[in-house]
């Protein structure tokens, strides 16, 4: 015969509904917290976090290599073009070299053979100095700046640009432009090593005209840049002109010959 119970007795064997519930969460809790690192895991970790940071450093190495993938068009072509000129001007040179040793080893007065050869030279220099008027295959770009809005900046640009595509020799307005030639001064009122030039200014250069006249018009080249200054800029191909600006020879002050 069982005893009855107190009413609400069952109920205290019993935990709460939510008890349960409120355990398993604080075991789970306990389970992830502190986190147990293995050895295996923490290996794996450090590889691959050595492993992002070596790509990442390569990633950087190849866009400061690649300079060159945010430029435009036009600056890519006139530097390719500006390669390819150079490549062949090198050429052209190493060929000169090979002929004249072949010269002096072939000719039977190599005495001879050799003034010529530095006669050649000095009039070579000569006209890479200003010494010496010059003439062959060319340009000559003609600007109009009727608004002075060209600069002297403009127009050192356009000697260099010429340089790059392969001038031999170059005059402004009756002054030979040579290594150290500077322009100065401000729009319509510029000098060209001191000598004050006026508009139009007229640049004679010698050199492979189907070299020179593509540099000047490439776009964004010369033309381009001067006509948005609202100059006009005209380049004609010849196969003759004339470089007879000179410039005086001068003493070096202080280089002097190492040759013995």
């Amino acid at each position: 015969m069982s005893t009855p119970q107190p009413p609400g007795a069952q109920g205290q064997d019993t935990p709460p509904e939510g008890r349960p519930q409120a355990a398993g969460r604080q075991r789970l809790a306990a389970g992830l917290w502190p986190p147990r690192v293995t050895r295996a895991q923490l290996t794996v970790a450090v590889l691959l976090f050595v492993l992002g940071l070596g790509l990442a450093v390569q990633v950087r190495s190849h866009s400061d290599d690649s300079a060159l993938r945010g430029a435009r068009q036009e600056d890519l072509v006139r530097i390719l073009d500006e390669l390819d000129n150079r490549t062949q001007r090198l050429e052209d040179e190493k060929q000169d070299l090979v002929d004249q040793r072949t010269g002096l080893e072939n000719s039977s007065d190599q005495a001879e053979e050799a003034r010529r050869q530095t006669r050649e030279k000095e009039q070579q220099l000569g006209i890479l100095a200003g010494t010496t008027a010059a003439q062959g295959p060319g340009i000559t770009l003609t600007v109009q700046d009727a608004r002075h809005t060209v600069e002297a900046d403009m127009l050192l640009d356009t000697v260099q640009e010429l340089r790059a595509a392969g001038a031999e020799a170059i005059q402004v307005n009756g002054v030979r432009v040579v290594a150290d030639t500077d322009f100065t001064g401000t729009g319509g009122d510029i000098a060209v090593d001191g000598k004050a030039v006026r508009p139009p200014y007229r640049f004679t250069a010698i050199g492979r005209p189907q070299d020179l006249e593509p540099a000047l018009n490439i776009p964004g080249g010369v033309v381009q840049t001067l006509e948005k200054e609202q100059a006009t800029a005209t380049v004609t191909g010849s196969s003759k002109v004339v470089v007879d600006a000179l410039r005086p020879a001068k003493q070096p002050g202080y280089a002097r010959s190492s040759s013995r």
